[in-house]
């Protein structure tokens, strides 16, 4: 039996880069198809999976996968956040800021009473945690929208900075909602959930001010007396995502926020000093990503679909469309954008690699039971029908928008002209020659 087992486990990297290199050597073609890397990697995930032919098996609450997971979202965050720096979005911050200041609160709040009204057998504080986990949006998702240049550049950069900043701004409310929901089942002892959640997030800050700040000016003045080279700057990069992420996990801190913050402050610290900078890291990430949307196919999809209930798909069906449309609707009134403009930021919300990430992350913290169950059921499918609803529209509706936008008037909101902000993750899942 352990030699069997031993056989499956070897099987998994060998299965993986094979699907990597077959994904690879395709993706042009899988992109002017419609197809994405997350569609290819979660179909492969559950084929292999016990879901499907029964060649692997991966247990969601295997350390590998947490670790995969985490170290995945420290690296995406930290390049996201160096990229998108106040300077991005200076002198037409106001739109992102209104969808992340006040779209995400009321979708916070909007799937909060849902999921109470929906789970309320398990209390408002799960409900919040399941609002929290569907609230992050992922551009990738739907990568034409953002790289297609029919869609006003004002619209590209609009959708682009949100995605690229909610799933930060959301993981604090994650990270110190799962651990009340911890504390609530009795997972802490004798300590405080306030109290992990205060020293958790001041041990961030800490960590993103001395490693990110502290790198990149260390970055900055090594590369001022020709210390270092073009890839070696790229590798510096990537160990200081990791280690604003390790340093905070080594005091107890939160690793994620710190991440997040530290990418903040060394793209303020580095300036333009590091214009390709972070193209390691993301790549880096990407790839990671490949792992987690392989694992998650494999071992949370089919169980999700097999076990699926109408309270679920309602809650999923939700998450995509009303509880993200109504409060972009509300954060956009009053700015003069057509209502073509509000229903297409609105539809396109993505649920993609971070919710998987944080539902991991969950079930991680909270063991099997009842409530992760259900946490892991309602992403699972959520994120299953974004891959699918969001994948497939992208291209159509992009080409369908960018001829309405055409006719608009010079004067028109949505024709602003706006510097372009950071799409290189995004372009990585593009044909860039299909674009233009």
């Amino acid at each position: 039996m352990s030699e069997h087992q031993d056989s499956i486990g070897s099987a998994i990297p060998l299965l993986l880069v094979s699907a990597v290199f077959v994904y690879s050597i395709l993706s042009g073609w899988l992109d002017r198809a419609r197809v994405s890397a997350p569609m290819v990697f979660v179909a492969f995930g559950v084929l292999i999976g016990e879901s499907g032919f029964g060649l692997v098996r991966v247990d969601p609450g295997a350390h590998w996968l947490l670790t995969a997971a985490e170290l995945t979202l420290a690296l995406l965050l930290f390049s996201d956040a160096s990229h998108l720096r106040l300077r991005d979005v200076e002198g037409d911050s106001g739109p992102p800021a209104r969808l992340l200041l006040i779209g995400l609160p009321l979708t916070l709040a909007a799937g909060t009473l849902l999921a109470f009204w929906l789970f309320p057998e398990h209390g408002w504080v799960v409900a919040a945690l399941l609002a929290a986990l569907l609230a992050p949006t992922d551009a990738a998702l739907g990568a034409v929208v953002v790289s297609d240049i029919r869609v006003p550049g004002r619209i590209r950069r609009m959708l682009n900075v949100e995605s690229g900043l909610n799933d930060g701004l959301a993981t604090p409310v994650v990270t110190v909602l799962i651990t009340v929901v911890a504390s609530e089942a009795g997972l802490l002892g004798d300590r405080s959930w306030l109290g992990e959640a205060a020293w958790g997030l001041a041990a961030a800050v800490v960590a993103a001010v001395v490693v990110g700040g502290g790198g990149g000016w260390v970055l900055r003045w090594c590369r001022g007396r020709g210390w270092t080279s073009p890839f070696s700057e790229q590798v510096v990069v990537l160990t200081l995502a990791l280690l604003s992420y390790l340093a905070a996990v080594a005091v107890h801190g939160n690793g994620f926020v710190a991440a997040f913050l530290g990418g903040m402050i060394f793209g303020f610290v580095a300036r333009t000093e590091m214009p390709a900078g972070t193209e390691f890291t993301e790549t880096a990430g990407l790839l990671a990503s490949y792992v987690v949307w392989m694992a998650f196919g494999a071992a949370m999809v089919g169980p999700a679909l097999a076990d699926t209930t109408v309270r679920t798909t309602v809650m999923a069906v939700a998450a995509l469309t009303v509880i993200r449309m109504v409060p972009v609707a509300v954060a956009m009134t009053g700015r003069h954008w057509g209502r073509p403009t509000i229903l297409f930021v609105g539809w396109f919300g993505p649920r993609g690699l971070a919710t998987v990430i944080f539902t991991i992350i969950a079930l991680q913290e909270l063991g099997s039971t009842s409530v992760s169950e259900q946490l892991v059921e309602v992403a699972s499918i959520t994120v299953v029908l974004s891959i699918l609803a969001h994948g497939l529209s992208a291209s159509p509706l992009a080409k369908r928008y960018g001829r309405w936008a055409g006719t608009l008037p010079d004067n028109a909101p949505e024709r602003v002209s706006v510097p372009s902000a950071s799409t290189r993750r995004v372009m990585l899942h593009t044909d860039p020659r299909d674009t233009a």
